[in-house]
């Protein structure tokens, strides 16, 4: 089982936004688990916080942009990039401006402050989607397409073809993102002549210069276009090298165009806000298409998981039977609503209930409509976390378990009888001082029945 990853210590970063040309004061700060990647404005009221989430992307001209509730986040893929090439899972990013220090065009001072600040092993469990099936994303108008296929690691690919006898066709791939800082993390982006008049025509690139961005001179330089360059970058000379590079830039990689564009899928696909176990191939990737694709796999995933029903062997031994359970908890019948656990970790617990006709509740609800109460499917599931609780003390039989909140509690579907209720309780945080915080799902006939966020407390019990 992997475990989450998080920052040890908060480490800052001070540059200018690419398009803004603000100075932007950046803070990456240790988060809990489950927080993922999240960004704090400090400079507005509130502080605000916009969580990477490719819902919120609004805007992919030149950069990939999000909003929530009238709040922006400008160009954060490459930081996102980095976040993911660290292996990390949840970091706060804190921000006294809406856009990111552009730095020098790519990751690589994002990664070198990561692994300064150095990494932290959470005890809660990374969550993985594992791609079972081609899921793919076409953007007709531009012709970009983006996949994913089954794989036993996360690979990308990207494959570019600007059409421009400067930069031609130009792949790249990540075979793990181990090697992300030593083969993505430097590569720069960059941007073509004719693209760069119209940014410059538009106010954009305010915090641009040749030493953040590659600039390929894919037309003849009018001596008027060279003027506004030099001007704009603040240069009293400006060349274009032999290999159509303008001033004197180096590249890192013959294919470092592909490079930076296998960077920006990463970072745009972090917008997911799961990690996959899939092979990414990109070709001719952009931030719309990159984003779009989020979107499609993030719905996905979230409706998988809605619906995903754990499967158990029922005809094997359990784990506890009746007689166990009554050992540990204080319950009795007909009160007592699990028959059997099936399974239990450090962090969860699978308990069953087999619900029959002879239940006393079923006297009053319904006689003729028997439907089982929900709010006895939320005690079920408690005792079932009851039991993971008990099972961290050495004497169970002297303690009593309660009740100290219930959140976001939901009834998919009745319950009747003859059905096999599964509960399953996971640990949001780790039980503390005999608290537990744990999601709670019930199923029954291969569906989710019920779901509730439980908080309950176990105390030991008053001597007489």
């Amino acid at each position: 089982m992997v475990k989450q990853k998080t920052i040890k210590t908060e480490i800052s970063l001070t540059g200018v936004g690419l398009h803004t040309g603000k100075e932007v004061k950046m803070t990456f700060k240790p988060a809990p688990a489950n927080n993922g990647f999240t960004f704090v404005r400090l400079d507005l009221e509130g502080h605000p916080v916009i969580e990477a989430d490719a819902n919120y992307v609004v805007n992919t001209q030149r950069g990939t942009n999000l909003e929530k509730l009238g709040v922006k986040i400008q160009t954060p893929e490459h930081v996102l990039a980095a976040l993911v090439g660290c292996d990390l899972d949840n970091v706060i990013i804190e921000l006294d401006a809406s856009e990111l220090p552009i730095m020098d065009g790519s990751s690589k001072y994002f990664v070198e402050a990561l692994e300064k600040a150095g990494v932290e092993e959470q005890s809660a469990k990374r969550n993985v989607y594992v791609v079972k099936e081609v899921i793919s994303f076409t953007d007709e108008a531009s012709g970009s397409e983006i996949l994913v296929m089954p794989s036993d690691h996360y690979t990308v690919t990207t494959m570019v073809d600007f059409g421009t006898k400067i930069l031609g066709t130009q792949n790249a791939t990540l075979k793990s993102i181990d090697d992300f800082k030593t083969e993505i993390a430097s590569s720069r982006t960059f941007s073509f002549l004719h693209e760069l008049e119209s940014l410059l025509d538009n106010g954009l690139i305010k915090g641009g210069d040749l030493n953040n961005a590659i600039v390929y001179v894919d037309k003849e330089i009018s001596t008027a276009t060279m003027e506004n360059l030099k001007v704009a970058f603040g240069k009293e000379t400006l060349t274009v090298k032999p290999n159509g590079i303008l001033d004197n830039l180096t590249l890192h990689y013959p294919n470092e165009a592909a490079r930076h564009k296998l960077l920006d899928v990463i970072g745009d696909l972090a917008l997911i806000g799961t990690k996959i176990q899939g092979k990414v191939i990109a070709n001719k990737p952009g931030h719309f298409v990159n984003t779009q694709f989020a979107k499609k796999m993030a719905k996905m995933i979230k409706i998988e998981q809605r619906n995903y029903v754990p499967v158990y062997d029922l005809n094997q031994e359990p784990l506890m039977d009746i007689h166990k359970i009554m050992a540990m908890l204080p319950h009795r019948p007909p009160f007592l609503l699990i028959d059997r656990i099936i399974e239990m970790s450090d962090s969860h617990v699978v308990g069953m209930k087999n619900v029959t006709m002879n239940e006393n509740f079923f006297v009053g609800h319904f006689p003729d409509a028997p439907v089982m109460p929900g709010v006895l499917i939320v005690e079920a599931m408690a005792q079932t976390g009851g039991i993971l609780v008990l099972s961290t003390v050495p004497d169970p039989e002297n303690y009593l378990t309660y009740f100290m909140k219930i959140d976001n509690v939901k009834f998919k579907h009745k319950v009747l009888p003859g059905d096999t209720l599964i509960f399953k309780c996971d640990l949001i945080t780790p039980i503390r001082r005999g608290i537990c915080h744990m999601q709670a799902n019930a199923y029954a006939n291969g569906k989710l029945v019920a779901e509730a966020e439980l908080m309950a407390q176990i105390a030991r019990k008053q001597q007489q």
